[in-house]
């Protein structure tokens, strides 16, 4: 069986995100970049079913600029067999319909039996590309799953409704999405981190996987205006002369809060 993960390297959710004041795009060096915390859950799915299952391949494929390729080396140590990263300058900014456009042709490159991602990123929160990809490549999707089962022939799992629980299942191949209620994802170690200096990285562009991009249609971004964050102001103290209550009503109500 061929696994394909899906992983995104996003600005790390600790850190400040700042937006580009021109164009309007994160600013992904402003802080530390790691990878998408839930597309490590959707990695350590795809290797926990490799441990119990021999003759399991994983592969992990990332949309991402050339610099990210440490992260997708952290993807090979934590266990991955290989990684495909998908670079292309005509790749910045791009939309939720390239960005699965891209995805699904790498997939159909690499060959699947089963894709594997989260459900929504940090930074996008779109929450649409595994679905859109499933569509693309054409075979059933099963989404934001909270417990995953995998077969020779089917996946199944749990999804969480407003009623409860839902079991769904799908033959393969096939794509799935999962929640933050798999668990978390294992720690490279350092035989691990050895192993990916040799392990395989492809690097595509788009020309590799027949793309074009027509700058005519190529992804924008509209904004009313962009400006920088304005500083905190300070506090409004209050002092107790037996009117606090007073003051603080006041307060509310001239701030519209009460």
């Amino acid at each position: 069986m061929k696994i394909v993960v899906l992983v995104k390297e996003v600005p790390d959710t600790y850190g400040d995100r700042k937006l580009d004041l021109e164009t309007g795009l994160a600013q992904r060096a402003a802080s530390e970049r790691v990878i998408d915390e839930i597309g490590e859950r959707a990695l350590e799915v795809a290797l926990s079913h490799a441990d119990a299952n021999a003759g399991t391949e994983v592969v992990v494929l990332s949309m991402a600029p050339e610099e990210a390729q440490a992260s997708v080396r952290k993807a090979l140590a934590m266990g991955a067999a290989s990684a495909v990263q998908v670079v292309d300058p005509a790749l910045a900014g791009a939309d939720l319909g390239v960005t699965a456009k891209v995805l699904a042709a790498a997939v159909q490159r690499a060959g699947f039996d089963l894709v594997i991602t989260g459900n929504l990123s940090t930074d996008g929160s779109g929450g649409v590309i595994p679905a859109m990809i499933a569509e693309r490549l054409g075979v059933p999707q099963a989404t934001a799953l909270s417990a995953v089962t995998i077969t020779d022939t089917t996946v199944s799992g749990t999804r969480a409704t407003d009623a409860g629980t839902a079991q769904v299942s799908a033959p393969l191949p096939a794509v799935i999405s999962i929640t933050e209620a798999l668990p978390d994802a294992r720690f490279p170690n350092f035989k691990g981190i050895m192993a990916a200096k040799k392990k395989p990285l492809e690097v595509v562009t788009l020309a590799d996987l027949g793309i074009d991009v027509d700058p005519a249609s190529a992804p924008q971004t509209i904004l009313t205006a962009v400006g920088a964050k304005p500083p905190r102001g300070a506090g409004v103290k209050i002092t107790d002369e037996g009117d606090a209550g007073e003051q603080l009503a006041a307060f509310l109500i001239e701030n519209r809060l009460a």
